[in-house]
This record gives C-alpha cells, structure tokens and sequence, in this order.
C-alpha cells in the first residue's frame, strides 16, 4: 500500500537489569536440555508473552553469565541463537543485545509514495509476502471504481516488511481494465513501479481515511504481537493524472511502529 515522504523517529528502549531478568529465569541442573537451550526458550518465551516487551535493553553477556552463575560462552550461545529466530537484534554502534523491534517511521502525509520506495527512502530493506492472491469479480469493489459488477480485478493480500519486520498487512485490488498486464504481475515488489514500467500507468493522486482500530486475530499473529494492539488502517482509492482509479487497498499499519504527521500551512 502506498505511503507518503516521510522521516523516522526512534523511541526510547525499556532497560532490564541482569538481576530484573534473573528473577524470571530457571536453570534446571538436572535437565538433559543443556543451559543455552534452556536460556533460550525462556527468553524467547519472555518476549512471546509480553515480559520483555519489543525494544528492551537485555543485561550484556558477562553481567548475564555472572548473574546465573554460567560461562559467558553459553549466554553469547543462546543470544546467538535468538538473534538468528530474530528474537533478540544488536545494537550496532551503541553495543548491547534488544529484544526485535519494529522499525519506528514518522511519515508526513503530504505525497502519494509507495511503500518500497517509502522504506529505501528511510535507508530501510523492504520485502513483501504474498499471502493470496487471485482474479476476482466482486459487485462492491467494482463499484468503488465505476465498473460493471462483473468487471475483473486483481486481489493481493501481502504482508509488508522493512528489515524483516512486518510493517502493515495489506488487501488491494487492481483493475484489469485499466491495467492488464498486472494479470501477469506475482505480487512481490511495488505495484507503483510495475504500473509505470509494464503498463505505462502513474498514480498521481488518492483519496485516503486513518482510522484507529485493534489488530484482528490475523493481524495479531503477522506482526508477532502476544495480544491485540492498537493499529491504523488505511484505506486509499489511487487514480491517475485523468482521474481513472486504478488501486484500492486497506491496510493495516502496526501502532508500535507508525506515528502519523501532518504538515499544515496558513
């Protein structure tokens, strides 16, 4: 789904002492399952449920190691691990071990822009999974865009991610009348470059509502989250410079990580 010009903010983290994490964790001697794995689970399920909440500093290896009584090897291990299931992430130039967050954008609402081209803007990876996706003829959506009820469009449900973090849980519909060749189109990558370079169509302006909603069963389990959140969902009909809609999508943009701004002038 398309965005808008955009800058980031970063929130400030949670800190969790050695000793604060210590009084949730249990390591059984007399287990088969060696103390990494042990480590790891617990920690892994700290973050499932909520404990440890996205963003969270974590004690560093040898305040960890000391604080249960283990060698630094068997913490740097089961981080190890983590950091790989994308459970944990390193700090980079400020050092330590947090809990996986999701990147956190402050986008203006001022230009039509595409999520690709939103998240590379920000120096962000972006990357897309098709979740469904299938030629439909529905008698409401046509409507939306003027056509017949037995008109053809393309319906993608994706989940959009930036650095491997799901972002926004998206459903669009394409026309196929206005653009054909999106028929051959897999779904992956920016709808907005595949209309400009296989259909020779730009979407130049949108009509689009923000309203605040919970994340839905779906919705929840996509962007990892232990229980229902706060989320924004977008709704937004595109259409070119003669005013032909071509895209409608609803999106579900994750409330942890988007913080809407309006640029207002006299």
């Amino acid at each position: 789904m398309p965005t808008s010009s955009s800058s980031s903010a970063v929130l400030p983290p949670t800190t969790i002492d050695a000793g604060e994490l210590l009084g949730r964790l249990r390591l059984e001697t007399s287990s088969s399952e060696p103390y990494y794995l042990q480590l790891q689970r617990q920690i892994e399920a700290l973050v499932k449920s909520g404990a440890l909440p996205a963003g969270s500093n974590l004690p560093s290896e040898r305040d960890l190691a000391e604080a249960l009584q283990v060698s630094r090897a068997t913490v740097k291990r089961s981080y190890d691990g983590l950091r790989q299931a994308q459970v944990l992430r390193s700090r980079g130039r400020r050092g330590g071990t947090a809990v996986h967050s999701a990147p956190q954008v402050s986008p203006v609402l001022q230009q039509l822009k595409g999520f690709t081209d939103e998240m590379r803007e920000l120096g962000l990876v972006p990357s897309t999974r098709v979740l469904a996706r299938e030629v439909v003829r529905d008698a409401a959506v046509a409507a939306r865009f003027g056509r017949r009820a037995d008109a053809p469009f393309l319906r993608l449900l994706r989940l959009r991610l930036a650095d491997g973090s799901p972002m926004s849980r998206e459903t669009a519909w394409y026309d196929l009348r206005a653009a054909p060749a999106l028929a051959q189109w897999p779904g992956d990558g920016s709808a907005y470059a595949y209309l400009r370079e296989h259909c020779g169509l730009h979407l130049t302006w949108a009509d689009q509502s923000i309203e605040a909603v919970v994340s839905s069963p779906e919705e929840t389990a996509a962007f990892g989250f232990a229980q229902p959140q706060p989320c924004l969902l977008l709704k937004r009909l595109s259409y070119t410079a003669d005013d032909r809609p071509v895209e409608y999508a609803q999106g579900c943009f994750r409330g942890d990580a988007y913080r809407y701004r309006l640029r207002l002038q006299t």
